[in-house]
């Protein structure tokens, strides 16, 4: 898999991309050792990172409400990312970074341990075949992995529409070592306060459909 020229290559074919100009995109040259946040960002505030920011919609909204945060939103897909950067643009919030990568491979290159405040994973694919939910990608393994580029006291926030899913989670958190349940008693709600919605949890809300809210925190 490549990244070069506006490309994306990937088994024998290239699909040209448009490219992003934002200065509020990192380039892959930009990540290609481990980056220095406070540097990027002007300052040593919170780090916060949304994987699979889809089109914004919650990066957006959450840099508003707390400017004195800083946000990385990432996502594989560079339409997404085109799009974030737009909106990030137009509203000049300047306390968000958009990157084009897979999540993981980025963690291990560009989050120094114990550096984020906050993990926020909203409405990943939900993969609904059961001979496919192997491929979901917020499970136990991939939430202990979280954990070691948390902070003590860090917060992991996961939300879906997909019942099962919701429940598999809810159902899996308590099993993670060194996290505490911030909704306790409940295991997950259907709604947050002040949790940012994008548009398509705003439609299925609508429609009668439920979110699944899970939070959790790391535990000093």
């Amino acid at each position: 898999m490549l990244f070069c020229c506006g490309y994306f290559e990937r088994k024998g074919y290239a699909v040209n991309l448009i490219p992003i100009t934002s200065p509020r995109f990192l380039t892959p040259e930009l990540l290609a050792a481990m980056p220095d946040w406070r540097q990027i960002f002007g300052n040593d505030n919170p780090l916060a990172l949304e994987i699979g920011c889809g089109m914004g919609d919650f990066v957006t909204q959450v840099a508003q409400l707390h400017p004195d945060w800083n946000f990385v939103a990432i996502d594989y897909y560079n339409k997404g990312c085109l799009k974030t950067c737009k909106r990030i643009d137009d509203l000049e919030l300047n306390n968000v970074r958009v990157v084009r990568d897979e999540a993981r491979g980025f963690m291990v290159r560009c989050i120094p341990p114990e550096s984020l405040q906050a993990v926020v994973i909203n409405c990943p694919d939900p993969w609904p075949k059961m001979r496919h939910r192997k491929r979901r990608l917020v499970n136990g393994e991939f939430v202990a992995f979280l954990a070691d580029f948390m902070l003590p006291g860090g917060d992991f926030h996961f939300a879906t529409d997909f019942d099962d899913y919701g429940e598999d989670v809810a159902r899996m958190m308590p099993g993670i070592a060194g996290f505490e349940n911030v909704l306790a008693p409940d295991f997950y709600r259907h709604t947050r306060e002040q949790y940012p919605l994008s548009k398509y949890m705003k439609k299925f809300m609508a429609e009668g459909k439920r979110i699944y809210f899970v939070h959790y925190r790391k535990q000093g």
